[in-house]
């Protein structure tokens, strides 16, 4: 694995003004994201998991810059995307790419399935005519297991699935080194999550693609991820190897997270830890600690003062931002 990272980013923050008043004026603002700070490899998944809100979709549109982040630093093979101009910016989306989380709103209904693939392949001017054009076209939709037969209907001709793999094959179109998956599979049936999570896998393998995989079902990261991050009130409480996340958490949020995971065996039980109240408001989040409010081990007077900064856990890349862990 190379020395130099493929994404990196620094210490990135994102909050929502909140107007308010007959003038509009900013009255407060929601902490979306709050101090985030990891990096990836070429050719590996990571995943990001953690309770709806806690900002995981906001880190990565930021780090696409389809939401500008209010500060930190997104390193994309050594280049600055967070200080890049328009026209900078628009070269390097053809590198970052996204596919969204709703199949049936991520796609034009006013458009047919040529016209939604090709848009990136005109804009980039990537094709020489239109035979190249429509041929090209072609080849995505096979790659993403559809037909030529598909190319002249639209959106709604087509099952949830189609058109997530619809949506896989316009983010393939440009040729991307990185493809944020936000909540690609959770709007599926189960029995469609795996065969498009398989799709993906083998489209890694294919084209060497590197994923920032942003999921709510802990089942399917551990399945896809070569590391798992854990996000709670915007920030990352926990990133490790996949094995070693699910085998040995350090955090007592990921504890808590992991022992909701059903386990396919009747035989098998485990102790669920149920968490005291709800996620605080975002707006104004807890001092020190965020998770301190419902952590069943804070200590007053630390954890409900002092900010945790993510520390190793172990010789192996294992981090967690705890003041009581690792012991």
């Amino acid at each position: 694995m190379s020395s130099t990272p493929l994404l990196k980013v620094e210490n990135l923050v994102k909050h929502f003004p909140i107007k308010g008043g007959i003038l509009g004026r900013t009255v407060d603002k929601v902490h979306a994201v709050d101090g985030v700070s990891f990096e990836l490899q070429a050719g590996e998944t990571l995943g990001v998991v953690g309770e709806s809100g806690c900002g995981k979709s906001t880190t990565g549109r930021c780090i696409l810059r389809l939401i500008e982040p209010t500060s930190g630093t997104v390193w994309f093979e050594g280049k600055n995307v967070t200080a890049m101009g328009t026209t900078e910016l628009r070269s390097m989306a053809r590198d970052m790419q996204i596919i969204f989380q709703d199949p049936y709103a991520s796609l034009n209904p006013r458009m047919t399935v040529q016209a939604i693939i090709g848009e990136a392949l005109t804009i980039h001017k990537l094709t020489p005519d239109p035979a190249a054009y429509e041929a090209r076209i072609v080849e995505l939709l096979q790659t993403v297991g559809l037909s030529a037969d598909h190319l002249r209907r639209y959106p709604h001709e087509f099952s949830g699935g189609q058109r997530q793999r619809i949506g896989i094959a316009r983010a393939l179109a440009v040729n991307p080194k990185l493809i944020v998956c936000d909540e690609a599979v959770s709007a599926l049936d189960v029995s469609i999550q795996a065969q498009v999570i398989n799709l993906l896998e083998d489209l890694q393998s294919q084209f060497g693609l590197t994923y920032l995989f942003i999921a709510h079902d802990l089942s399917v990261v551990e399945h896809i991820s070569d590391r798992v991050a854990v996000m709670y009130l915007g920030r990352i409480v926990e990133i490790a190897a996949s094995k070693d996340l699910y085998t040995r958490p350090q955090h007592p949020y990921t504890e808590a997270l992991l022992s909701a995971v059903p386990i396919p065996d009747p035989q098998v039980k485990r102790t669920r830890i149920r968490l005291q109240g709800d996620v605080p408001n975002p707006i104004k989040p807890p001092p020190g600690c965020h998770f301190h409010t419902r952590c069943s081990i804070a200590q007053k007077g630390l954890c409900d003062v002092q900010s945790p900064v993510l520390k190793p856990a172990g010789a192996d890349g294992h981090m967690v931002a705890c003041h009581l862990r690792p012991g």
